[in-house]
């Protein structure tokens, strides 16, 4: 599984870009869009093709599911832990976690877990400089949640992520930070060997 990570800023042409993706295989889109108001999150969802927006996982203005055929939705490990996730009980959900301990806690009601930083981040500069996640992934006893690795990933690495027994990967600044994000994309997805 592909999942690529909107930036927190609005990029030029970033719609058409996610369509791109999706027709290229793109698995999920989180949505993370903290500084956008109501309105302009509406106007960014529906400039993405109905047909993906079963697709679109939302990390805020979860109010805006029903009018878009969205059930999939995103809370930080702050937001789990305060109990947010309580009314989406129907729906699915997926979390964030920095250690292999606390994904193995994790019960069956979220479908997976981002688990990061497993390489130095490209977009946070300095983040997960010391990192072993890669390494303690292998002390993973949790089979109920889906894990998937975020930070750093690229085209380069992708596959010696996949060779440590993860569900998935989450791509964000190496699609972000290059000119040519479709191109890198198609890297990515071409390097993995299940």
């Amino acid at each position: 599984m592909i999942i690529v990570i909107s930036p927190e800023e609005i990029v030029l042409n970033e719609t058409e870009i996610i369509n791109k993706l999706f027709q290229e295989g793109l698995d999920l889109l989180h949505i993370r869009k903290p500084f956008i108001v109501q309105n302009e999150m509406k106007d960014f969802i529906q400039k993405i093709d109905s047909k993906f927006h079963s697709q679109l996982v939302l990390h805020s203005h979860y109010d805006l599911a029903e009018n878009f055929n969205i059930s999939r939705f995103h809370f930080r490990e702050i937001d789990r832990k305060n109990g947010l996730s309580q009314s989406f009980t129907d729906k699915i959900i997926s979390t964030s976690a920095h250690d292999i301990e606390t994904f193995n806690e994790l019960n069956e009601e979220w479908e997976y877990a981002f688990i990061s930083p497993v390489f130095p981040s490209i977009s946070k500069k300095g983040y997960g400089e010391n990192s072993n996640i890669l390494n303690d992934i292998k002390k993973r006893d949790n089979s109920n949640v889906k894990l998937i690795a975020l930070g750093g990933i690229n085209e380069n690495n992708i596959n010696q992520v996949f060779d440590n027994n993860v569900d998935g990967v989450a791509l964000l600044g190496v699609i972000w930070e290059s000119d040519k994000p479709l191109n890198v994309f198609k890297k990515c997805s071409q390097n993995i060997v299940y």
